[in-house]
């Protein structure tokens, strides 16, 4: 029973921190994730607004980082993959919008890495693993 509790419990805190990441969208501060297959996954889960590409097709980073700068909005954050690569580029994302006077938010990939990082190496495969362990608690719950 005490595993139940403990899925249930995850499930509980990613679904507030989805939430609370949607709450932050829509007022909106944009959100940069890696690919294409993070932002499907992200609208799956019922993530709305401005995701923003860092590896999009004909794009630099340092394009990417220029249209941030062109949103004026001050903060962005970042929900960059789970594995080596993902902390490595969210390390020099940070470094390079804090050079840039915008604030990169870190408190979400903190989290959700701190949930699901041994289970998940991606963004792309949240919505799958959150619909497995939604199945695995055996309630009929929405995310």
């Amino acid at each position: 029973m005490k595993m139940s509790s403990n899925r249930e419990r995850r499930f509980e805190e990613i679904r507030n921190l989805l939430d609370n990441l949607a709450s932050e969208l829509s007022r909106g501060i944009p959100i940069i994730v890696e690919g294409k297959n993070d932002t499907k996954a992200l609208r799956k889960l019922g993530v709305a607004g401005d995701i923003i590409c860092a590896k999009t097709s004909g794009k630099t980073l340092l394009d990417v980082l220029r249209e941030i700068e062109n949103h004026g909005k001050g903060e962005v954050i970042l929900l960059m993959d789970f594995d080596n690569r993902g902390r490595e580029l969210t390390k020099r994302i940070a470094n390079d919008l804090e050079k840039m006077k915008i604030k990169p938010n870190l408190v979400f990939w903190k989290r959700l890495s701190g949930l699901v990082g041994r289970d998940v190496k991606d963004i792309e495969g949240l919505s799958t693993y959150i619909h497995t362990l939604k199945s695995r608690i055996g309630k009929n719950i929405s995310l």
